[in-house]
């Protein structure tokens, strides 16, 4: 039992080293941290954002909402809408969490030996918590940003949360 104790507490205190939320380009991994983003056709982007475990949707969105902004003036547009958005959870607590099992069995098989034998299991999920995943669908434009909801000036996005002004 001591050892159980030992290794649970352990098992626990790495739970400190969960997955950092940064924001940089996806290594393509369907649960990878950062951003990645395609041109569905001229003016419209898909992209998306995924944070490390135990990221707060907020970061998730701004860091959505950055890279779109990112893309619309790499491709020089000023402004652009959310036309549709999805959130997603990947991991972590969302996939079972924590669980402990037990398994019983008894003595004997071709050494004939007795007794009752007990063994305890236990897996940690240790990523912080789930990941949080924002896609965006965009439309980008030029000139004047457009008095509407969903619509964004792209180099206030990028002035405000690229600098973490907004957070």
């Amino acid at each position: 039992m001591k050892r159980v104790l030992i290794v649970t507490a352990a098992a626990l205190s790495l739970a400190a080293c969960a997955t950092p939320t940064v924001y940089a380009p996806s290594t393509g991994a369907r649960t990878s941290v950062g951003f990645s983003d395609y041109r569905i056709e001229t003016g419209r982007y898909r992209v998306t954002y995924t944070g490390g475990g135990g990221a707060p949707m907020a970061q998730v969105a701004d860091y959505a909402l950055l890279r779109a902004a990112e893309v619309a003036l790499r491709d020089g547009y000023d402004w652009f809408r959310v036309v549709d958005r999805s959130d997603r959870t990947v991991g972590g607590a969302a996939a079972g969490g924590p669980r402990v099992s037990l398994g019983l069995g008894s003595g004997g098989g071709w050494r004939r030996s007795g007794g009752l034998r007990v063994g305890v299991g236990t897996s940690f999920d240790l990523s912080g918590g789930p990941a949080l995943s924002r896609t965006l669908e965009v439309m980008a434009g030029k000139g004047p940003v457009p008095r509407q909801p969903d619509v964004y000036d792209a180099r206030d996005i990028v002035r405000v949360i690229g600098r973490g002004e907004g957070r």
